[in-house]
Parts: C-alpha cells; sequence; structure tokens
C-alpha cells in the first residue's frame, strides 16, 4: 500500500512517515499544498495523510483540487483545529474522515485501513452531466455556469438522477428515495417533478438531459461521458514521485 503524508511540520512528517513504514506502507511525504497535489496527480496513492493547516494552498484546497482532477484516493484529514465547522468544511471539500490532533498512531492507522478497504472509488464533491452541474454542500446548481432555483423536492431529485447517471430509475425508487414510505407510489408526482426539472434545466432546443424509459421510469442522459468531473482520469496513471519537495519513502 502507498501512502502520501502530507505535513509541513518536519518532525510530525518524520514520524508519521517511520511509523507507517513500520506498519508496511511505502510512503512518500510532501511538505505544502503545491507539492502535494502535483505528487497525488502524478501518483495513484491507496491513501492520503492531509494536515489541514499547511502554508500557501490548505488542506481544503488541495482536496478541492484532487477532486477536481478526478484523483479519488481516501483523505484522512488531520489537524489541531476542535472547531466543528473545519471538519465540516473538509468534509464538504471531499475529505473521507477526519482525526484530531493529538491522535493516537495506532488510531490513525486503523483509519488508514478502513479507507483503504472502500477503495479509491468516484465520489466528486460537485456532480455533473451536460452543462449541469449540483453542489450538495452549497445546495447550489447551475446550468452552463448560470444558477438555477430549484424547490427542495426538485434539488433532491436532480441529486439522485446525478448520483445514478446513465441508470434506469423506476417510479418506485425515486419516490422511496426523494419523498417518504408513506407517499403513495402510485400517483404521477414523480412524472410532474420530472417536468418541472425539464423547464430548469434543459437546453432549448436540445434533446432532454432526462430521458423517459417507457413503462420503467426515468434516466439521466450523460452526453459527454460520465458526467462526473476527471472522468478521464478514474483510473490513475502510474507515475514518479521526483516531485520536489516530496520524499520518497522504503516499505511494503
Amino acid at each position: 500500500m502507498r501512502v502520501l503524508v502530507v505535513e509541513d511540520e518536519e518532525r510530525t512528517a518524520a514520524l508519521l512517515r517511520r511509523g507507517l513504514v513500520e506498519e508496511g506502507y511505502a510512503v512518500d511525504v510532501a511538505r505544502n499544498g503545491v507539492d502535494a497535489v502535483w505528487s497525488a496527480t502524478e501518483v495513484d496513492y491507496d491513501a492520503i495523510v492531509l494536515d489541514l493547516m499547511l502554508p500557501g494552498v490548505d488542506g481544503f484546497e488541495v482536496c478541492r483540487r484532487l477532486r477536481a482532477r478526478g484523483r479519488w484516493a481516501p483523505v484522512l484529514m488531520l489537524t489541531a483545529r476542535v472547531d466543528v465547522t473545519d471538519r465540516i468544511r473538509g468534509l464538504d471539500a471531499g475529505a473521507d474522515d477526519y482525526l484530531p490532533k493529538p491522535f493516537s498512531f495506532g488510531e490513525l492507522t486503523a483509519r488508514l485501513r478502513a479507507l483503504v478497504r472502500r477503495g479509491g472509488v468516484r465520489r466528486p464533491v460537485v456532480l455533473r452531466a451536460g452543462p449541469v452541474e449540483l453542489d450538495p454542500a452549497a445546495h447550489r446548481v447551475r446550468r452552463a455556469g448560470e444558477p438555477v432555483e430549484l424547490s427542495a423536492k426538485e434539488f433532491a431529485l436532480l441529486h439522485l438522477l446525478l448520483r445514478h447517471p446513465d441508470e434506469v430509475l423506476t417510479r418506485t425508487f425515486v419516490t422511496d428515495h426523494v419523498w417518504d414510505d408513506a407517499f403513495d407510489a402510485t400517483s404521477n408526482i414523480v412524472d410532474q417533478y420530472v417536468r418541472y426539472l425539464r423547464r430548469k434545466i434543459d437546453t432549448p432546443g436540445e434533446e432532454s438531459l432526462i430521458e423517459t424509459v417507457r413503462g420503467v421510469g426515468y434516466r439521466l442522459r450523460v452526453p459527454d461521458g460520465p458526467g462526473l468531473p476527471g472522468a478521464s482520469g478514474l483510473a490513475g496513471s502510474p507515475g514518479t514521485s521526483g516531485a520536489p519537495g516530496v520524499t520518497t519513502g522504503g516499505g511494503g
């Protein structure tokens, strides 16, 4: 397993590297956010241990840039801050887990093992299909860069469709996930809200992004591939860790 440790404090970085190497990991160390983004873009890491407080480009921005580039290695964010709003910001930026300083090294390695088991699956911060993008954290939708005002149910329906691109979703499935168990699944509420959405997100004169699958339900068409940022780089590309400021370690 290959791990990138992003930590500007020299002693902490050295301790983390030594401990992880002893656990059998191959470890690279980056001392700032710019080097971290470069290295994690070039190398297909199994996990990233990312300090929040970095000079220049902080951990929030590192996470955002990596996710925007389609780099999905699990990120464990470290911070000395105790404010819950910082934890929320980190998770919304694309981090997978949070560990406050000071921490137990045993807990850190346990959390890393759990993250590695999940793998580097695609989990974009912002969901996209064609000209439409949805930011769940900011509760914002844009079409071709322009804001789109949606009701709470319209937003939930679009979010569900974007999470299942090119999949046929039955009306019952949509009802179960957007409304509640008490709602009458035989009503035409799903069809009504699909019509509302089409009026707001479709480009006039072009085919609708939401395709009707007759007798079954609806499918969100993705005109240019999977509709998620960084799709071309999902598999990761082998690289070298010879970036300035990135130290390559042994192990595993």
